[in-house]
């Protein structure tokens, strides 16, 4: 048991601590021992009452785990005298959570320093921390197996008698207070202190702070999820090749890649006030270590490779000393997660605009023996494309979205990311070439001609290699992903791997494979396994064992080793093991595995429809990628918006798009252009679904567009001259009571425009067909009409024209018709919108329409707008209800509330 800081959470107001309670070491890599986080405790910080009163709750639970601890380390004390005459193996049997201390020979000596006030501290709350602080400070100390079972690495044991003359180092006092006394662990109460009660809460803060119970919930259970790991001395976000030597009073977390980087975002508040000892960094992914005996290429024994256990440690221990005979390796296997475009399966999909795509995983697997490492690296990630597909259905096909040149922009970033951190890379598509995948793979071919023909990026061209996996192994015959492997030998010799020989880099790997499927998760574990072990039996060769690693039945631990990966990346992104696990295992597939896949299906098809949405707000929001605002927008809509690319951008663009298309007239002078919201059934004000529609205004008319904003291209648009206009109506524009973001009158605000169509108004769509917009009266129903009445009070032809004209109405100009336009949310969920925080928002919804409305009536009057004495333009804009909250309420049916009071059930 452990306390570490993990990171601070601002929701609402209220201040949480995320403590690493409990964590379980799964390697130790170059003499570092490396933890998986197991349990946390969330303590609340709001106040010092709130913190006691927890403190006070969960004194009884340390209490429980106490007594275990010490019948722990009494086992360790009675074992230790044994060990110090082995080699250390430390391996645990459970194929999730292995431990495994790699032999003394492969440790690299590495210069920590600290500070003796850390010690001193220490020393002075020596009965707190209680055998911790006697067993670090007593003369006698530790044996070097016991300081291992405490997460110190071997320089720590030869250097533990100077511990009080090293200088400050943050990580040396994150080992300190790892090992603290059980009665100082926390952990969060059954029902957390709530700020909904405190004098002065408001209503809105209410909205949020029901959400809070099950954000603490999904927080607590995604850190203890054994997905995240540490190291307080070993970079477990770097490469071998890209390991350095810290230096002394440097704080780790400056030297981890921010790219894997998972709490940044929530140990900010340390580093900002220069805490850095509380900073620890941690990766989400997956770390793996197993440790196997090979006979050598002469020998001709039947087992060649003996896969390491518990019961086997002492007879290979024994071995060991035969070592002509026996070579002893460790194998380590590491997967990063990036934290760009994080988050769960149909949610995130694709691309975002910085060339990040969903789902990125770099894996690193490293062969140790002695002095000398080897290590492979392989890519997985989503099609940099932009794609989504549904998640409610059960085998959804993927829509692409935006145009060729957005695509292909985005596309460039992302090889341009990966080119400059690997080299050379080779892409590996395993989607089908038929069907509903096979669009979506197209367009990756075509993006990467496109790329290569461009000259790639910095003179370096990606290979592309499309292995349709689902017809080649018809009939669950994995096997044949040889015939992938068999082409690509040739460019993974070309690649080569990385070696290390004691600490210094003789070789590096030259580039990588980037390997995807729909879901990067399934046909991607089958393959990059493969091309694992095709790796491993070169390495091993060059070590002088020859080994197939397909047929050989005493490397089962190796497909074990990669059959866990698998499952872990795949809980990650889908939340359940991973499909085709069979066959990764055991190289065999039949009909259990086939039926265990589509329990799994069934349970992914779950957690798609029911789970995934909120899991994803609250990723976004630990990651620092969008504010509380998100969960007001989640209780609205039941579901998380994906920021792949600004909208702000898409809608600057939009416009411009529109505004090239359907101003067909030179002479007229585009004045303004505007993204809202609109009823889909034109000249209403309440049907759903409300669309994103374009409104353009030039000197002569208005423009309202109906814009594709997947294909990024104009539906259709009706034109309305300003000779025509005969009134704007602007105030609160309630179309749904359900939750109190939707009931803010301040908020919910609209435009409604009255014209009387006449033959300059004009409606095209996108069919090539035309239609004018003269309609006689017996085109609108008598609901829209008392609509129109309700709102503007007549339906007669107003007194005063724009531009000073009189208008007499005629037969074609008597039906009145309506544009209906919403405000979109001024407030973004984003954190940073534009390069700036969504906080420094400064005009409201109402403002906002109100600017619209006023450049509206300047354009149709002229200088004149509302304030000469002419008394043109007098009246023309309103200010007045749309719909109030009390008609919403009543037009609110007891179908619409139950409806969303059961998704409210099963969503929130």
């Amino acid at each position: 048991m452990v306390l570490l800081v993990v990171g601070l959470d601002h929701y609402n107001g209220d201040c949480l601590t995320d403590s690493l309670r409990l964590r379980q070491q799964v390697a130790l890599v170059h003499g570092s021992p490396v933890y998986v986080i197991t349990s946390v405790a969330l303590i609340p910080l709001s106040s010092q009452s709130d913190a006691d009163n927890v403190i006070e709750q969960t004194k009884k639970e340390a209490q429980k785990h106490a007594s275990h601890q010490v019948a722990e380390d009494v086992s360790i004390d009675h074992q230790s005298s044994d060990d110090e005459d082995s080699e250390g193996h430390v391996l645990d049997d459970r194929p999730e959570q292995p431990k495994a201390l790699a032999p003394s020979a492969i440790i690299r000596p590495k210069s920590q320093e600290g500070n003796d006030s850390v010690a001193q501290d220490v020393m002075g709350r020596k009965g707190q921390y209680g055998r911790f602080a006697e067993s670090w400070f007593s003369r006698k100390g530790w044996t070097s197996e016991r300081r291992r079972a405490q997460g110190m690495s071997a320089d720590d044991a030869r250097k533990s008698d100077g511990i009080l003359d090293r200088q400050r180092d943050g990580r040396d006092k994150l080992k300190i207070l790892a090992e603290q006394d059980d009665k100082n662990l926390l952990e969060v109460p059954a029902q957390p202190p709530s700020r909904a009660s405190q004098p002065g809460a408001s209503q809105e803060s209410d909205v949020t702070s029901t959400l809070l119970p099950k954000l603490l919930r999904t927080t607590k259970m995604l850190f203890a999820s054994q997905n995240f790991f540490f190291s307080y001395d070993y970079d477990i976000t770097r490469r071998v090749e890209e390991q350095t030597i810290q230096a002394p009073n440097v704080p780790l977390y400056r030297s981890v890649d921010p790219l894997y980087f998972w709490n940044q975002h929530l140990v900010l508040p340390f580093v900002e006030n220069g805490d850095y000892a509380y900073v620890l960094p941690l990766m989400q992914g997956f770390v793996g270590q197993r440790s196997f005996s090979a006979n050598p290429k002469h020998s001709r024994d039947p087992s060649m490779v003996v896969s390491e256990s518990q019961q086997e440690i002492n007879a290979i221990t024994e071995t060991q000393k035969h070592t002509e005979a026996v070579s002893s390796f460790w194998l380590t296997l590491i997967s990063r997660r990036s934290v760009k475009r994080p988050g769960l399966r149909y949610l995130r999909r694709g691309i975002d605009e910085e060339g990040h795509a969903a789902n990125s995983v770099e894996t690193e697997q490293i062969l140790s023996r002695g002095g000398k490492t080897y290590a492979f690296t392989q890519f997985r990630g989503s099609i940099p494309l932009y794609f989504s597909q549904s998640p409610y259905a059960f085998k959804p096909v993927p829509i692409l979205q935006h145009g060729f040149v957005t695509n292909h922009n985005a596309f460039k970033r992302h090889f341009s990311n990966l080119i400059s951190r690997y080299g050379d890379v080779q892409i590996v598509l395993l989607v089908d070439k038929k069907g509903g995948e096979a669009e979506i793979g197209q367009q990756y071919e075509e993006h990467t001609e496109r790329l290569i023909v461009e000259g790639g990026i910095k003179d370096i061209k990606p290979a592309f290699e499309w292995f349709d996996f689902h017809a080649v192994c018809r009939g669950m015959k994995f096997e044949h992903v040889e015939v992938l492997i068999e082409t690509l030998n040739e460019t993974l010799d070309k690649h080569g791997t990385t070696v290390e020989v004691n600490g210094e880099v003789q070789k590096r790997q030259k580039g990588v494979l980037r390997t995807n499927c729909m879901d990067c998760l399934d046909r991607t574990n089958v393959v990059q396994s493969a091309c694992a072990s095709k790796i491993l039996e070169w390495q091993l060769k060059e070590e002088g064992v020859e080994v197939n690693l397909r047929t050989d039945i005493t490397t089962q631990w190796f497909n074990t080793l990669w059959a866990d990966n698998g499952d872990a990346i795949s809980r990650q992104y889908s939340s359940t093991a991973a499909l085709k696990g069979d066959y990764t295992r055991t190289r065999k597939r039949d009909y259990r595995g086939a039926l265990n896949d589509i329990g799994l299906t069934l349970s992914r098809y779950y957690n798609n429809i029911v789970n995934d949405y909120f899991s994803q707000a609250a990723i976004d929001f630990l990651l620092g990628n969008v504010t509380e605002q998100v969960f007001k927008e989640f209780e609205a809509d039941m579901m998380s918006k994906d920021p792949a690319i600004s909208m702000r951008k898409v809608r600057a663009n939009a416009i411009d798009t529109s505004a090239k298309i359907v101003i067909s007239e030179q002479h007229e002078d585009l004045v303004g252009g505007w993204t809202l919201l609109s009823p889909k059934e034109p000249n209403t004000v309440r049907t759903f679904p409300f669309e994103e529609v374009i409104l353009l205004l030039t000197d002569a008319a208005l423009y309202a567009v109906r814009f594709d904003w997947n294909l990024e291209k104009v539906s259709s648009f009706e034109r309305v001259d300003l000779r025509s206009l005969d009134g704007i109506c602007h105030g609160s524009y309630i179309t749904s009571t359900l939750t109190t973001i939707q009931r803010d009158e301040s908020k919910n605000v609209g435009i409604i425009v009255k014209y009387r169509p006449g033959k300059e108004d004009i409606a095209r769509v996108n069919t090539r067909s035309l239609d004018t917009a003269v309609h006689t009266d017996s085109d609108f129903d008598s609901g829209r009409t008392t609509a129109i009445t309700k709102l503007f009070g007549s339906s007669e032809p107003s007194l005063s024209s724009p531009q000073g004209v009189q208008k007499s109405p005629s037969k074609d100009s008597q039906a009145v018709k309506i544009l209906a336009f919403k405000a979109l949310p001024a407030r973004t969920s984003l954190a940073n919108v534009g390069g700036q925080r969504a906080d420094t928002v400064i005009v409201s919804e109402r403002d906002w329409v109100s600017g619209i409305c006023e450049d509206i009536q300047r354009a149709t009057y002229g200088g004149d707008a509302g304030g000469s004495d002419s008394g043109f333009g007098k009246g023309f804009v309103e200010e007045k209800e749309i719909i109030s909250l009390e008609e919403a309420r009543r037009s609110t049916g007891y179908l619409e509330r139950g409806v969303h009071e059961l998704k409210k059930f099963v969503w929130a």
